[in-house]
């Protein structure tokens, strides 16, 4: 049984505002990156959960960077050439944990394609559910005034994974030499008639002279390492007090909520804090078992998903979620990526410089412009900052596609037009940093009510990985000389639609508590559904205050 918060003992000289000013007392504190450091507990259980980010930005570029090494096409020559529900969101990155260090040791022990292939299905698997389920705990652990940076050192470790991920190719790929066999000859030829390394003719018949196996096989057993470390560490970090609240388990809740909040459980802003959560989680309970009376576990999981599109409230916030997902992925990243290469060896640098340009600095500016995301998140807003890293990725992709479609075709008779594409392209890698892309996991992990927020971040999620396989796949082809630049203005495209959406459709969650997000998308409750909160609220003794803020 529930206590009242009324029954709480707090000393005050004015009785009849003591109930007002405890739905205030959660407020108090530093806002955004200068709050992290108030909860060094709650700090820590975050930044080791996003271990699940860091191994999802290791996994993004280790293949694509062991596929340039010889001792792995020599291996692999046909690759080389071609080249949470139930059990909660702790036990959810467990699961995941495990499911990964499955998939990474079948690719590091690797003998065939099919062997490889198979580990990195596998490992897939653990990263697509880590990108959702990593945000969805640390929105539900944080509170409202850090919950933007909370959320965003999400994508802070996976900038770190991508940047860890291609130091550790790029030192292994070192061992015993960078060529398969030096004393044989390169036969395979470019398009414009470079000579580079030919799987199936440059490989001696014993295998490799040179360069070892261990130059591929040691970054793909790194990910083994992060990935125990999540898996045993999560043992012994909270579960999110909603998630133990909706399973029934609200005693664990309660003491869950104070271990984070370094608070004891009987302090008012915690109370507070709870019953909110109970009132959310209660109301939610009556709500669908009035609608769905008969239905078993298959139906209700069914239902949840219907629930997402039952009415325009509903619905938008999955359009918004997916929106800001597709945008994330839609505004030219890949595009760029696939040009710096493409501009640093026509303008005759070595392929190491090339690659410690186009991979390296690229990492390191993506990772120093996500933490300005951490500083602004909380303090200026979500919308300020896609506003502007909307408009700043139009303007430095038109000029980009403009600079392309004109002197393209020839970099070297163009030096000074390549600097400058290569100067927009770091400045729009900033841009896009410190904005859409830290952004899509904070918005996403807090619009979506309780009993539908892992339904509906799965949903976002499959967005944001659709968007970048599609973006992948046809890329290439966009930025094709037949294609007429349309890869850049595709780009462009999507970063005005960006732009008048952030203007006119994304709605601010800055400082909104999970539990009031209804308001936002004016997710108005009907008069039962009112008088049915409203009883719920004074049968656990919630504030009037926070209560009307509920609503």
């Amino acid at each position: 049984m529930l206590q009242p918060l009324h029954s709480v003992s707090i000393e005050s000289k004015q009785e009849d505002v003591t109930v007002i000013d405890l739905a205030l007392v959660g407020s108090q504190g530093r806002v955004g990156f200068r709050g992290l450091f108030e909860n060094k507990f709650l700090l820590g259980v975050s930044l080791f959960s996003t271990l699940g980010g860091f191994l999802c930005g290791y996994a993004l570029e280790v293949i694509p960077a062991v596929l340039a090494i010889e001792s792995f096409g020599a291996k692999f020559p046909e690759i080389y050439t071609n080249a949470t529900l139930k059990i909660g969101r702790k036990v959810s990155i467990i699961c995941d944990a495990m499911i990964f260090i499955l998939g990474s040791s079948l690719q590091a022990c690797a003998t065939s394609p099919v062997h490889l292939f198979a580990g990195r299905v596998v490992a897939g698997l653990a990263v697509g559910s880590l990108t959702h389920v990593v945000p969805m705990y640390l929105a539900e652990i944080s509170c409202a005034r850090i919950r933007g940076s909370l959320v965003s050192l999400q994508q802070l470790a996976i900038t770190f994974g991508l940047l860890v991920s291609y130091g550790i190719v790029y030192g292994t790929s070192q061992i015993g030499g960078t060529r398969c066999a030096p004393g044989i000859p390169y036969t395979g030829t470019l398009p414009n008639g470079k000579l580079v390394f030919n799987p199936n003719t440059d490989v001696p018949p014993g295998g490799c002279t040179g360069q070892s196996q261990a130059s591929w096989r040691a970054p793909l057993s790194f990910q083994i390492l992060p990935a125990l470390c999540l898996a045993i560490g999560m043992l012994f970090m909270p579960y999110s007090p909603r998630w133990l609240a909706d399973r029934g388990r609200e005693v664990e809740a309660l003491d869950t909520l104070s271990r984070l909040r370094r608070k004891p459980a009987q302090d008012c802003s915690v109370r507070t804090e709870f019953l909110e959560i109970m009132v959310e989680v209660r109301f939610a309970r009556e709500v669908m078992e009035a609608a769905y009376p008969d239905a078993g576990p298959v139906m209700r999981i069914i239902h949840k998903y219907s629930a997402l599109m039952a009415g325009w409230p509903k619905s938008k916030r999955l359009v918004v979620g997916s929106l800001i997902m597709t945008f994330q992925q839609s505004m030219g990243v890949t595009t760029l990526i696939y040009l710096l290469p493409t501009i640093f060896s026509q303008l005759g640098l070595n392929p190491n410089t090339t690659s410690l340009l186009a991979t390296g600095a690229y990492g390191i500016v993506n990772m120093l412009a996500t933490l300005l995301a951490i500083v602004l998140v909380d303090r200026v807003g979500r919308r300020p900052v896609l506003i502007s890293g909307a408009a700043g990725c139009f303007i430095c992709i038109a000029i980009i596609g403009s600079i392309v479609t004109i002197y393209g075709k020839d970099w070297p008779a163009h030096v000074v037009a390549a600097h400058v594409t290569i100067v927009f392209v770091f400045l729009y890698d900033a841009i896009l940093s410190y904005s859409w892309t830290p952004m899509a996991w904070v918005i996403t992990s807090e619009i979506f009510p309780l009993h539908l927020r892992s339904t509906g971040m799965s949903l976002t999620a499959s967005g944001m990985w659709s968007s970048y396989f599609t973006a992948g796949l046809f890329t290439p082809t966009m930025l094709s000389p037949h294609a007429g630049g349309i890869g850049y203005w595709s780009s462009v495209a999507f970063s005005l639609a960006a732009l008048l959406s952030a203007i006119w459709f994304i709605p601010e969650t800055k400082g909104r508590t999970l539990e009031e997000m209804d308001p936002v998308f004016r997710d108005n409750a009907t008069d039962s559904q009112r008088e049915l909160k409203r009883g719920i609220s004074q049968e656990l003794g919630l504030p009037d205050r926070a209560f009307l803020n509920a609503l």
